[in-house]
């Protein structure tokens, strides 16, 4: 039996930041991965979606080149846009991501690890053990169970980009991240797209406000959008997928399935290790250990947050703890905040708690918002639409950040760092932002709040008693 000093299991984006960092430590690592170096956020997600989301962006713009004074001689043609995906995912998933790894040792494509006992692992009939072990199984498509869809030939992010063609007509299920982003790369691209949820706006998980303003967006490009739908049935007629809902029955060449996601457990064997696990995934503590001593579970296995870059943090952390030599100083994975983003256009981006939440927890709050239609950069860019939203206190605590709009997931980050450290919103207003960048629209909003105060009447009595 082999004997190493850790053992990954899965290399998603927390496997790979596990392993890239404890090989480089000098700590002898076994990485085991079932299929492709990546998991889905490399191979099937983030990465693919963002290249056709930018595929579907310039054909949307040269289609409109009249709004920046330019003309088009004839239109663009769609020739094969998720070949060149697939070509660009090649390429990042290549020599330059494997040489992270060039110090540990790899089993990939060799089947799928499962527990002996708590201290060693099995792979295609061979056993390892180690003292520290890592799940980072990921997870994988939820398919409803709705009558018919599992007899039907359908889509998830597992294979839509393994396409062909771009069909004329998708159905997609499901108004999360994924459902929205693929409805507009896809509509972009030439598909007439019907996208179907239970929910009551895009994005149920964020803001319902910035819902309505991608919802509206979405009208505006032919995305047809039908909130609060079930859907009865899923059947196949005459090579065509017939979606049968509370709204009418609509035919389509292509079903694409997005209403969430589960975790990878079955395979592991958890139970031979008595690895504790639930509904959602493995249970942690906040270090990111199982009850099982030496063995953690980072990224989506253990259902905390489904987010790539919540996955790379949590493996950070985990190994961070699990090499710590005193409890001391503990790295507990809920001390830091989880945004998010959708790369639609526009992009919503969410840091710290929506206005909903807010009124949940009974806080005494003000809502601030700036549009970026009141901002001469956005109307000069040709993107007006959108906000920024903070839910702050008459003090200038943050509690959360909601924008909508363009750059909207590079402008979350200050907003994450504000409320992580008790930034104020007085020190936002008092950090210069270069002019005129979009960044600026977080500024724009920190004065507003501001000027809100001076409205008061405070502030205007003391300036009147000092001059």
């Amino acid at each position: 039996m082999e004997k190493h000093d850790l053992i990954v299991i899965g290399m998603g984006p927390a496997g790979m930041a596990v392993t890239a960092m404890a090989a480089n430590m000098g700590l002898d690592v076994l990485s085991i991965e079932k299929h492709k170096v990546g998991g889905e956020c490399l191979n099937y997600g983030c990465v693919p979606s963002k290249a056709l989301l930018k595929a579907g962006e310039v054909n949307e713009v040269a289609e409109n080149l009249r709004q920046y004074g330019i003309k088009l001689a004839g239109k663009t043609e769609i020739e094969n846009p998720l070949e060149i995906v697939r070509k660009k995912v090649g390429e990042i998933s290549g020599n330059k991501t494997m040489k992270a790894f060039e110090r540990a040792k790899l089993i990939v494509d060799q089947g799928e690890a499962k527990f002996v006992d708590k201290k060693v692992v099995e792979v295609a009939g061979k056993k390892y053990t180690a003292d520290k072990i890592f799940i980072a199984t990921g997870t994988e498509p939820m398919i409803p169970p709705i009558p018919g869809l599992k007899d039907v030939p359908r889509l998830t992010n597992l294979n839509i980009f393994e396409q062909e063609d771009i069909p004329e007509t998708l159905t997609i299920i499901g108004g999360g991240a994924i459902g929205s982003e693929m409805a507009q790369a896809f509509s972009r691209l030439g598909s007439k797209v019907n996208m179907f949820q239970i929910d009551d706006h895009l994005v149920p998980t964020g803001d319902e406000e910035a819902g309505r303003v991608l919802e509206e967006k979405f009208k505006k490009e032919g995305i047809g959008v039908h909130n609060s739908t079930g859907i009865n049935k899923v059947e196949e007629k005459n090579g065509k997928i017939v979606t049968h809902t509370d709204v009418g029955v609509f035919e389509s060449d292509k079903i694409l399935v997005a209403t969430g996601r589960k975790a990878v457990l079955d395979p592991l064997k958890l139970d031979n290790a008595g690895i504790e696990y639930g509904k959602s995934g493995i249970k942690v503590n906040r270090k990111l250990e199982t009850n099982v001593k030496g063995v953690y579970a980072v990224g989506d296995c253990n259902g905390k947050a489904l987010l790539s870059h919540a996955a790379m943090h949590q493996g950070m952390l985990a190994l961070m703890n699990a090499i710590n030599p005193t409890p001391i100083k503990q790295f507990n994975y809920d001390d830091y905040l989880v945004p998010w983003s959708v790369f639609t256009k526009p992009e919503i981006a969410q840091a710290g708690i929506t206005e909903k939440e807010a009124n949940e927890k009974g806080l005494n709050y003000q809502i601030v918002k700036e549009r970026y239609e009141d901002y001469g950069r956005a109307i000069a860019d040709g993107k007006p639409e959108g906000f920024v939203k903070v839910i702050t206190n008459s003090k200038g605590k943050i509690f959360g950040a909601t924008i909508v709009g363009e750059a909207a997931s590079e402008l979350i980050h200050e907003w994450i760092l504000a409320i992580q450290h008790d930034i104020s919103m007085f020190d936002i207003m008092m950090t210069q932002h270069s002019f005129p960048t979009i960044s600026l629209m977080n500024k724009r909003v920190a004065e507003k709040w501001m000027m809100n105060k001076t409205d008061s009447g405070i502030i205007p009595k003391l300036a009147k008693k000092l001059i």
